[in-house]
């Protein structure tokens, strides 16, 4: 939840930093997302690569816990496809690009500005890329406050669906606190394999 604080209080930071240079005409000649975007790519290959458990994790695989980052993706580009027919302003694939980010809300969010400048012009890059970082903050977050009911009406397995490629990480805890110690495997597995569906997803969703 901290973390999650700690994210919109950036947000809000740079809001008001942009706000301010373009109050006062100040114009940055190149455009820094793309060197983030680089960092970001970086860090995830860190991440991965440097986690001495993943390879102990792959060998005890079964079959079926492949399922249930199946079922988050799934279901997750399922119902945005069908949210997307509410909203008139973005096309369905652009609703698919925000929805990739599986709550994985700075790497999401600073490649779909990027990717989508192109097309969609800065400005309207900068709205979209926006969304998807306030949309999968909030899945986060949802995640993080509303664990103990998705188990109640859900099952164990909803918090882990719910949290989306941050399973591995920040909502990691609540998971084991609500779901129980024997779902933390599936966790964590569940993250490594949604978030490196990310990069992947948001790229093919902001290519068409």
């Amino acid at each position: 939840m901290r973390g999650s604080l700690i994210v919109v209080a950036f947000f809000v930071a740079g809001c008001l930093t942009g706000w301010i240079l373009d109050t006062y005409d100040i114009r940055i000649e190149d455009d820094p997302t793309r060197y983030i975007l680089y960092f970001l790519m970086l860090q995830v290959g860190l991440g991965v690569g440097s986690d001495k458990h993943i390879m102990q994790i792959l060998k005890t695989v079964r079959l079926q816990l492949l399922l249930v980052p199946v079922a988050t993706i799934i279901g997750t580009l399922l119902f945005s496809t069908l949210a997307a027919f509410c909203i008139s302003q973005w096309s369905i694939y652009d609703c698919l690009a925000v929805a990739s980010g599986f709550a994985y809300y700075s790497l999401s969010s600073v490649m779909i500005t990027d990717l989508k400048s192109v097309s969609l012009g800065v400005q309207s890059a900068a709205e979209l890329g926006t969304i998807a970082l306030i949309t999968n903050i909030i899945r986060e977050m949802m995640a993080l406050l509303g664990a103990p009911l998705l188990v109640r009406f859900f099952g164990p397995l909803a918090p882990i669906c719910a949290g989306g490629a941050t399973t591995m990480d920040t909502t990691l805890p609540v998971i084991t606190k609500y779901s129980g110690k024997d779902y933390v495997f599936i966790a964590v597995l569940h993250g490594i394999l949604v978030d490196l569906t990310v990069p992947f997803a948001v790229s093919l969703f902001c290519a068409l």
